[in-house]
């Protein structure tokens, strides 16, 4: 008896080269296409100057220049692709993977097709970083976010939640933490005693703070003296790892007397951070200049930051009353008497204005959208019907032309 085996030998689909070169430029038309687009976009973006809270990346708003360029400018390209693929690449054999294969460049055909205005607006964002880079915008921040407690309007200034001294980060020994107790004075009449008192922390580990907590327990216990005299100035105790930070309060300050400490220390509000980085880190780096300015350095150090922001407003088109060579002044006559009665700056800007600048610069950078949510599902659904009518036409002239054949 012989057997006889046949040996089937697995051939992939290597695509008609015509087919290939066909498709290869078609995406080089397209590619040129986008280009156009992306220039487009980058020589009409008018600039941070116009920008306001309602501007945002393009999106397909079926009534502009772009919106119709894009809808003819497509649709005539799927039509010529389409009469072009049917008459000189309809005549193959083809098989499951070549017709998968075919369908995936058409439907990459289709997506690229309908995404010309998502190019206009990368091109949009390329004129804006190149007007305004992120390193120079996180340096705008950073002016704004120290000369932040200058540029409140005068009511703010009364603000406890906004100025108050549990918010001075610098000098030593600040920052502090606020205590009130109620102090008997005569019978049932209690008067609220405040004070403050330097925040300390200590970091060991963790055996080694329960040794001595349990020693120290100990021996107040012998002494006759309270167990909680030293966990009651335990403000916050973490484990991280094998060791325990506490957070406790330290020696007791008096701000209201400290003449080094004005009006102008008591906020660390960040006008706006600096993505992705600590907002602590950045609220202390603020304190430690704002004080410097104030303390260190002579009154036109100030006078130059002010000159700055003033530069800083008419790059970003706010309109603004600010005359570094009045407000400074009136800074520092309050830093020298910090006991008189804040009446008010000569600080008139825009407020609105550039909050909302900054808050749209930010979604530029950081939150860009370039497909917006909003259209997103009409987008896809374009996108896979066109598809589908262009994979069902190879398919049904190709079947046809073999018939004919």
């Amino acid at each position: 008896m012989s057997l006889s085996f046949t040996i089937f030998e697995y051939k992939p689909f290597v695509m008609n080269k015509s087919l290939k070169q066909y498709f290869v430029k078609s995406f080089i038309i397209l590619a040129i296409v986008h280009l156009a687009y992306f220039l487009y976009g980058y020589f009409t973006f008018e600039g941070i100057k116009k920008i306001d809270i309602y501007s945002e990346f393009y999106r397909f708003k079926f009534y502009d220049d772009v919106s119709i360029s894009h809808f003819f400018v497509s649709g005539l390209f799927l039509l010529f692709f389409l009469i072009f693929l049917l008459k000189n690449h309809a005549r193959q054999q083809y098989s499951s993977a070549k017709i998968f294969q075919i369908g995936f460049l058409l439907l990459l055909v289709s997506f690229f097709t309908f995404t010309f205005f998502v190019s206009f607006s990368f091109g949009q964002n390329a004129k804006l970083r190149g007007e305004l880079s992120q390193k120079n915008y996180n340096e705008d921040k950073k002016l704004l976010n120290v000369l932040n407690p200058f540029l409140y309007g005068s009511s703010s200034y009364h603000s406890e939640k906004l100025f108050n001294y549990e918010n001075i980060l610098y000098p030593k020994p600040y920052p502090v933490v606020k205590e009130e107790k109620q102090v008997l004075i005569y019978h049932d009449q209690f008067n609220t005693e405040t004070t403050y008192h330097s925040i300390d922390t200590l970091k060991v580990l963790t055996e080694t703070y329960n040794k001595v907590s349990g020693k120290t327990d100990s021996l107040l216990g012998s002494a006759g003296l309270d167990k909680n005299i030293i966990k009651d100035r335990i403000i916050k105790k973490t484990s991280i790892g094998d060791s325990t930070q506490v957070i406790f309060k330290g020696q007791e300050v008096s701000p209201e007397y400290d003449k080094d400490i004005c009006i102008f220390l008591q906020n660390k509000s960040l006008f706006k951070s600096i993505h992705n980085d600590s907002v602590q880190k950045q609220q202390y780096q603020a304190a430690v200049k704002r004080y410097k300015l104030l303390y260190k350095y002579k009154q036109d150090s100030l006078e130059h930051e002010f000159a700055k922001l003033d530069a800083l407003f008419k790059k970003y088109n706010i309109e603004s009353h600010v005359k570094p060579n009045i407000l400074v002044p009136e800074i520092f006559y309050y830093v020298e008497n910090p006991d008189r009665l804040f009446g008010g700056l000569d600080n008139n800007f825009d407020h609105k204005a550039l909050r909302e600048k900054f808050e749209t610069l930010d979604r530029y950078f950081y939150e860009p959208n370039y497909l917006h949510p909003s259209i997103m599902p009409i987008f896809f659904a374009v996108v896979l019907s066109v598809w589908i009518v262009l994979l069902l036409f190879y398919i049904l002239f190709n079947k046809r032309k073999q018939k004919d054949i």
